[in-house]
C-alpha cells in the first residue's frame, strides 16, 4: 500500500520508523521527547525550524539550529537530537521523512531529486527568506493538506506528490550552492566522537576493546563510558552493533555476498547478524538487498 502520512506528531510519539512506504510529514513543538538516543534509518530526513531553536548531533558534529534553518539527513547516518536547557522549549519544527524509491519515483529524467542529502559539506542550511519562504510554504501545504474522512484519496495524493516534486526540485537547486551551507562557527565537533568513530571503522571487522577506546580519548574507563552515554544516549556496546551494521548495509549496497557481509563486519555469527539486522531494518539482510537494488 503506498501512502503517506500527514499529521501533528503528539510529543510523546517517540518512534523512529516509518508507517507508511512513502513520507511522512509532521509538525513538532517544544523540548524533543524522541531520537534521543543516536539512531540511523534507511530513510531520508528533513528538518525545517519553524520557530526558536533547535540542535542535531550527526556522526560527530552537532548543527546549533536556529528559525529558517534546514537540516538534511542522509540514510544510514548517525543522528540524534541535542536538547539545550532553556533554549528549545519554544522550538517549533517540521519533520519530513522520505524513502529513496518515492524520490525516485519524483524525479524527472536526468534529476535526482535525493541529490541534497549527498552533498558535500555541512548538512545544514540557511536560505534567504525569500527562498525559505517558498520552501516552507510547500511544505505546510504538505503538511495541512486536506484530506478525506476515510483516508487520503487520489487528488489529494496528486497534490502531495507535485508539492512533494517542487520543493525537492527547488531544494536541490539551492542546496548546490555551497554559500549557503552552515559554516564552522555553527557546529561543534566531538572529539571523542571522532575519535571513536574513526577507530571503529578502521577495526569494523576486528573485536574492539573499549578499553581500548578509552585509552584513545585519554580518559579513565569509567570517565569514558559516562561521557559515551551522556552525549549519545546509549551503550558503547550498543554504538558498535550500529556501527557495525551502517558497514553491513554499505557492504550490501556494493554487491557483497550475504554470505560474507557478516563477518566483515565484525559479527561473530550469522545468527547475531540477523537478529540484529533484523531489529534494526525490520527486514532481513536479504530483504534489504533486494529493497536497495530497486531504489538505486
Amino acid at each position: 500500500m503506498n501512502r503517506s502520512n500527514t499529521h501533528l506528531m503528539e510529543p510523546e510519539d517517540e518512534r523512529q520508523y516509518m508507517l507508511n512506504d512513502n513520507f511522512e510529514i509532521m509538525e513538532k513543538y517544544g523540548v524533543p521527547t524522541g531520537a534521543m538516543q543516536i539512531h540511523f534509518h534507511n530513510f531520508y530526513e528533513l528538518l525545517y525550524i519553524a520557530a526558536g531553536e533547535f540542535a542535531c548531533l550527526i556522526d560527530n558534529t552537532t548543527y546549533y539550529l536556529k528559525k529558517g534553518d534546514f537540516l538534511l539527513i542522509d540514510r544510514n547516518h548517525m543522528h540524534h537530537y541535542q536538547y539545550v536547557e532553556n533554549k528549545h522549549e519554544d522550538s517549533k519544527r517540521v519533520l519530513l521523512w522520505v524513502t529513496k524509491e518515492f524520490l525516485n519515483e519524483l524525479s524527472g529524467a536526468g534529476v535526482d531529486l535525493s541529490a541534497c542529502f549527498s552533498m558535500e559539506g555541512a548538512p545544514a542550511y540557511h536560505f534567504p527568506a525569500h527562498h525559505e519562504d517558498k520552501l516552507a510554504d510547500y511544505l505546510f501545504q504538505i503538511l495541512f493538506g486536506v484530506s478525506t474522512k476515510d483516508g487520503i484519496d487520489a487528488e489529494q495524493m496528486l497534490i502531495e506528490k507535485s508539492y512533494l516534486t517542487l520543493f525537492f526540485g527547488y531544494l536541490n537547486r539551492l542546496c548546490a550552492r555551497r554559500g549557503f551551507q552552515f559554516q564552522e562557527e555553527e557546529t561543534t565537533t566531538n572529539d571523542m566522537m571522532k575519535l571513536v568513530f574513526e577507530h571503529i571503522d578502521s577495526h569494523i571487522s576486528d573485536p574492539i576493546i573499549i578499553d581500548e577506546l578509552a585509552d584513545l580519548t585519554g580518559m579513565t574507563k569509567y570517565q569514558f563510558l559516562r561521557s559515551f552515554k551522556t552525549v549519545t544516549g546509549m551503550t558503547v556496546h550498543d554504538f558498535i552493533i550500529k556501527k557495525r551494521l551502517l558497514h553491513a548495509c554499505e557492504e550490501i549496497w556494493k554487491g557483497c555476498p550475504i554470505s560474507d557481509v557478516y563477518k566483515s563486519c565484525g559479527f561473530a555469527d550469522y545468527s547475531s547478524f540477523f537478529r540484529n539486522f533484523k531489529k534494526a531494518y525490520d527486514m532481513s539482510p536479504r530483504e534489504f538487498k533486494v529493497y536497495s537494488e530497486q531504489t538505486v
